[in-house]
Formats: C-alpha cells, sequence, structure tokens
C-alpha cells in the first residue's frame, strides 16, 4: 500500500491533534478510575506520533522530506533520538516528543523500527544531468584523494544500505532530505560524538559535488529485501575515525 504524503505543516498538525485528542481524553476521563483511563502500553501506542510523518512502519516516501527510519539500524536509530534529545540535532517536534523519554525507552523504539522492512518506493525521475549524476557515482563508489574524500560506500557499505550496528542506508531517501542533511553539518546544526566524520566530509565537499553526490544517491533504486550489511571483525580501519560508528554513541 502506497503510503500517504504529508507536507512539514500536515505532520505538525498531527503531532498537535494527537496531543490535543489525549489532553481532551484525560479532561472527559478525569472521574473514570485510572485503569480505565491510562492507555494501553504497547509499541503501537508509542509509536503513534512517529508514524504521522516517518509513515506506516516508518517507510517514508521517496518525494518528500521525511526520512525512511525502517530497517535502518537499531544503534543508528538509538543514536539519532539521543541527538535529537540532546540538542546534537535540531528538529522541534523530535526534540519535544524524546525530551523526557530514557535511553531504554528509545532504544525499544529503535529496535521496533530497525526490524521493519516494507518495500521501498520507487526513486523520482533525477533531475540532474548525466555528467552531474556521473560525478556523483564516481564521489559515492570511489571518493576523490585529491580532497580527502573517502568513497561513501567506505563505511556505507557497498550497496549503500548500511552497515550495522551503527552506519545509516544513504540511498531510497528524499533528495531534499539529503541536502538538508548535509547543510546541517556544514552549519554545525546538526552534530554527532567526536570525532565527526561527517561534519570533516562536509567541509571538503564542494556545492556541486555535494549536489551531485545527493542527486546519483536519491536517484538509486533500492534492491529488494535490502538490509543494512554487518560490520565484520576484520575490516580494514575507516578511513576517517568516526566517534558515531561506536556502538551506543551518538
Amino acid at each position: 500500500m502506497k503510503p500517504i504524503r504529508r507536507s512539514t505543516k500536515q505532520c505538525l498538525a498531527g503531532v498537535t491533534c494527537l496531543l490535543a485528542f489525549a489532553c481532551a481524553g484525560a479532561a472527559v476521563a478525569a472521574d473514570a478510575p485510572v485503569s480505565a483511563r491510562r492507555p494501553a502500553d504497547t509499541m503501537a501506542e508509542r509509536v503513534v506520533a512517529c508514524v504521522a510523518c516517518h509513515g506506516e512502519q516508518g517507510r517514508a516516501t521517496t518525494d518528500g522530506y521525511y526520512p525512511r527510519i525502517a530497517g535502518k539500524p537499531a544503534g543508528y536509530l538509538f543514536n539519532q533520538l539521543v541527538n535529537f534529545r540532546e540538542g546534537r540535532r535540531q528538529n522541534a517536534t523530535m526534540r519535544y516528543l524524546v525530551a523526557n523519554l530514557p535511553d531504554a525507552y528509545l532504544q525499544e523504539i529503535a529496535d521496533h523500527f530497525a526490524a521493519q522492512n516494507p518495500p521501498y518506493a520507487a526513486p523520482q525521475p533525477p533531475v540532474a544531468s548525466a555528467a552531474v549524476l556521473e560525478r556523483g557515482r564516481v564521489l559515492v563508489s570511489g571518493g576523490d584523494a585529491s580532497k580527502g574524500l573517502p568513497a561513501c560506500a567506505t563505511c556505507h557499505g557497498s550497496a549503500l544500505t548500511g552497515t550495522a550496528p551503527a552506519v545509516p542506508g544513504l540511498i531510497g531517501l528524499p533528495r531534499d532530505y539529503l541536502n538538508a542533511q548535509f547543510g546541517a553539518w556544514s552549519n554545525r546544526v546538526r552534530r554527532a560524538a567526536a570525532p565527526d566524520c561527517m561534519a570533516q566530509i562536509t567541509s571538503r565537499l564542494s556545492a556541486e559535488d555535494l549536489g551531485a553526490v545527493t542527486a546519483y544517491l536519491a536517484a538509486q533504486t533500492v534492491p529488494p529485501h535490502a538490509v543494512p550489511a554487518m560490520a565484520a571483525a576484520s575490516d580494514p580501519k575507516a578511513p576517517l575515525e568516526c566517534g558515531s560508528m561506536r556502538r551506543g554513541a551518538p
């Protein structure tokens, strides 16, 4: 079933309505027994606000802004929830939703979405030229040694579907979202555990190369049944040290 596309205003309105509904329900049931008005503590109830923007099962779409969270490595999802809670990532709605949630609760949510694997939506038709897409492919698969840029595939997996436990996939995401994240790193609005390798990489990308990378990534079709690769103990050291690649690191 194709997920419903939602704008930022719709998502914010949806969260507001959820909160308003909860408050109204509490007022109506003020005289009822506590056991009767307490919602069931199920995972479905916990993630109602999540799927309002990220789509059923966290599948999202490829023609909006909100990223797919289904099937992302649990360590990555947990790290990002903590980052929003601690202010290393900036989004008012996300910060509000996780501000008072403990690590154990966030880990359960991360584990839930990591276990989802609904089909990916088809990518949007590329709007970049063939030359731009080729430059993106070169950077993604081989990097650029002259600029100190490692290949994206080195850390994010040869299939670009991520590497467990903490490196996310790069394909199946809207280009608007990819551009926004590079912009956030460039402006230090998004941060990660030191050493912040993505901030280093972003600082070495020209505007043209950044656009080429996101155009190429957003144009890729995700293989059926794609899952994050497992990092082997014998894997060579990453070209840049990344604090967020450690399990449990932000």
